[in-house]
């Protein structure tokens, strides 16, 4: 099965074109295993109280969500803060996913 490792790092508030990809993200779920990594300030995204809107077509289309420790940490998102399906990672799970076979598209 192909897999996919999708780098997020742009404020979901502030990229117009972060709605768009995860359009492509859900088209990619249909035939392949997809994992969204969000790094930076794509991890606002991740909060419970607007993942729902931000993220909500990802996780019902079976794409598996990470937010990076670091970037969670910098910007004071505790893990209980974290929606539902979204994991806190370290970016050592990035290189793991690499080693996997995974192809990477960084945004």
């Amino acid at each position: 099965m192909k897999r996919f490792l999708i780098v997020e790092s742009r404020d979901p508030f502030e990229a117009a074109s972060f709605a768009a990809r995860n359009g492509l993200h859900v088209a990619l779920a249909g035939d392949a295993e997809v994992t969204v990594f969000l790094v930076e300030n794509a991890v606002l995204a991740a909060r419970a109280a607007v993942a729902a809107i931000v993220l909500g077509g990802l996780r019902a289309a079976g794409v598996q969500v990470l937010a990076d420790e670091f970037a969670l940490q910098e910007r004071g998102i505790a893990a209980g803060q974290l929606a539902a399906g979204v994991e806190a990672a370290s970016l050592d799970r990035l290189v793991v996913e690499l080693g996997r076979g995974a192809k990477a598209i960084w945004c």
